[in-house]
């Protein structure tokens, strides 16, 4: 019996490089975020590049583009984390980093347990949610789909 795990990927394009005075809230808070994403209930996994978090990565090619990208046991320890804390207060404050886009910026969809999407995988989601709306393939927050059947 194959068990899954909850995959999300949310981007965000940046109002300024990350070493700009404005953007410090945001890059001083990462460690501490991340820090508090590893040790929470449910929290699998989280994407990393050489810095320790994902600021070096990007997506769709686009060096103005964060992609931030990580593996939940459900839905609920992902909700749980993301309105908590300092988590929180970064998501409330978006706005002073990163720029109101028209597109989807998340997506969600569900992975075999033990398995690390890619920043490609990651782009075909996004993609997929951006051009057909939520489906089981890709979906929001608002609109999440069940795990596959065993």
């Amino acid at each position: 019996m194959t068990t899954y795990e909850l995959a999300q990927v949310n981007i965000g394009r940046l109002n300024a490089p990350l070493d700009a005075p404005e953007m410090r809230f945001f890059t001083e808070n990462l460690d501490p975020v991340n820090a508090v994403a590893d040790a929470a209930d449910g929290f699998v996994w989280r994407l990393q590049g050489d810095s320790g978090d994902a600021t070096d990565l990007r997506i769709y090619g686009d060096e103005w583009l964060l992609v931030n990208m990580s593996v939940w046991r459900d839905n609920d320890a992902l909700t749980a984390f993301m309105y908590q804390g300092t988590h929180r207060e970064l998501l409330a404050r978006r706005r002073e980093f990163f720029a109101r886009l028209t597109e989807a910026v998340t997506a969600l969809w569900w992975v075999p347990a033990g398995h690390r999407p890619t920043v490609r995988e990651a782009e075909d989601r996004l993609t997929h949610l951006r051009e057909n709306g939520p489906t089981a393939y890709a979906f929001t927050l608002r609109k999440i789909f069940s795990p596959p059947a065993a």
